[in-house]
């Protein structure tokens, strides 16, 4: 039976049913059952094992953007729309087409969030205190070098958004170059190399405003291929923009359909005679296992770095002075920052340094890059 997004086909199960959808029911009832969890536990205090106990309130010992230290409100606030609209967008596209490899990759992308603290600590992605967050000391959660935001709720536009521009520019250039043409014979390579080109400039331009306006800085990074190295602000752009197409890419190509309607991961799940008489739970669970993989990729991408030792440009000053300074091999300690330090979690062999963080000397008060003396003037 062919699948298409225009005319969804007939599911003769939905109409045979005279009950509800248990499923659908137990699905929704489970995410508003999440969100209010978040509601109830959320907060933007920092807990003790990240707080800095020595200072008070949030001094900012850097300017954000324009000089305005409240540019998170700006994500957050679009973040619970976001989520809002998408889910109300998903269940009524759901209803009108059930079981649409978009929709099951909306959902793909979503749910990868589970990752989202692993995925922190590996590339030193350190996210404004100031953020509503999970509790710091839950299991997972505490991966994150400072806190786990709400903000990761809407990956889904950031790693599955790329498809939509790079779908209807592969469609054009087939249409305009014919059969015979490189990008009809072969589209998944075609949307593929569109989906990375897309997806490298989509995610700089979005992460060095992100960056730029505090919402998270990256406190280390390999100095060749980064912006504004030693900075608050730098970006590894070649590394991080480069490393999200890792997720990006497979995330459109599993959607794509041919010309018999049928999508890659649909083709996948008949081939591996997932579930065969539950063909969409089948092509989901293909989906999410293919995303899952690609995102610990592309963790695996920053933990070579990590462990390496490579990322040694540190991101002075550091702008969150509430919070311990995420060091976990010292390389702050020696440009002169000021303490208290922090390791953070999975910080002896899981990095390279089985003895754990090494004793460091730091350089004599004011000398150093990182120095407050040298930071202020």
């Amino acid at each position: 039976m062919t699948t298409q997004e225009s005319a969804p086909a007939p599911v003769p199960t939905e109409s045979a049913r005279s009950g509800p959808n248990w499923g659908r029911v137990i699905a929704l009832v489970a995410w508003l059952g999440f969100l209010g969890l978040f509601v109830a536990v959320g907060r933007t205090q920092v807990d003790p094992r990240v707080a800095n106990p020595n200072v008070e309130g949030r001094p900012r010992p850097v300017e954000f953007l324009n000089g305005w230290d409240h540019w998170q409100l700006v994500p957050q606030i679009g973040a619970a729309i976001m989520v809002a609209v998408l889910t109300v967008v998903f269940i009524r596209g759901w209803r009108k087409n059930p079981g649409s490899p978009v929709l099951l990759m909306v959902l793909c992308t979503t749910l990868i969030v589970w990752q989202d603290p692993i995925m922190n600590w590996s590339p030193y992605a350190v996210y404004n205190p100031m953020l509503l967050h999970w509790p710091e000391s839950w299991y997972l959660i505490m991966m994150s070098p400072t806190v786990e935001p709400f903000i990761v709720f809407g990956y889904v536009t950031f790693y599955f958004g790329p498809y939509f521009p790079a779908i209807w520019i592969l469609r054009k250039l087939q249409a305009r170059y014919g059969p015979e043409s490189f990008v009809t014979r072969h589209p998944l390579i075609s949307l593929g190399g569109l989906v990375l080109v897309i997806g490298f400039i989509f995610d700089a331009i979005l992460e060095i405003s992100l960056v730029r306006t505090g919402l998270y800085i990256y406190s280390q990074a390999i100095p060749f291929g980064t912006l504004f190295p030693g900075t608050t602000f730098q970006f590894p752009l070649l590394w991080e923009s480069l490393s999200v197409t890792f997720v990006m890419i497979p995330a459109a190509i599993l959607v794509y359909r041919d010309d018999t309607g049928k999508s890659v991961a649909e083709k996948l799940a008949a081939k591996a005679k997932l579930f065969p008489t539950k063909p969409v739970l089948g092509t989901f669970l293909v989906m999410f296992a293919i995303i899952n993989v690609s995102y610990f990729a592309y963790g695996g991408w920053f933990w070579v770095i990590k462990a390496s030792g490579a990322a040694t440009s540190v991101a002075c000053p550091w702008p969150y002075p509430e919070a311990k300074v995420y060091d976990p091999q010292g390389n702050y300690e020696k440009a002169g920052a000021q303490g208290p330090f922090s390791v953070g979690k999975w910080s002896t062999w899981q990095q390279g340094l089985p003895d754990g963080r090494p004793d460091v000397t730091p350089p004599p008060p004011g000398e150093g890059a990182c120095a407050p003396a040298k930071i202020s003037g």
